[in-house]
């Protein structure tokens, strides 16, 4: 893959999920009035606030993943299988930039064959 496409899916991955993060914060609705001693409404933020933080975590997950991206860029291994070596399908990094294994490894690695 071209090193400006495979710098650009990467900046827009990076805004993506920088975007995410910022937007993944438990903010009450605006204009409700909440009844912070309401069960209902105590049960309902916690599992709000944690729904959020498993996104947020998930989120910089995939940053990590997208600053590994950035620095086989760097080193010139962008784009090659960090288990074997094989080359990454372009198809497959346009739908997946972080992607750092093929489709074959990626299915052996999660047991489907």
């Amino acid at each position: 893959m071209d090193q400006d496409r495979a710098r650009e899916l990467l900046q827009r991955e990076r805004t993506r999920i920088e975007r995410g993060l910022k937007e993944a914060r438990h903010q009450p609705d605006e204009g409700e009035e909440a009844d912070e001693f309401d069960p209902g409404n105590t049960a309902s933020d916690l599992y709000q606030d944690e729904l959020d933080e498993g996104r947020r975590d998930d989120l910089r997950r995939q940053l990590e993943a997208v600053a590994r991206a950035e620095a086989r860029l760097a080193a010139g291994t962008y784009g090659l299988s960090v288990e074997s070596g094989e080359p990454i399908p372009d198809d497959r990094l346009e739908a997946f930039p972080t992607a750092e294994l093929t489709t074959e490894e990626e299915r052996r690695r999660r047991g489907g064959g």
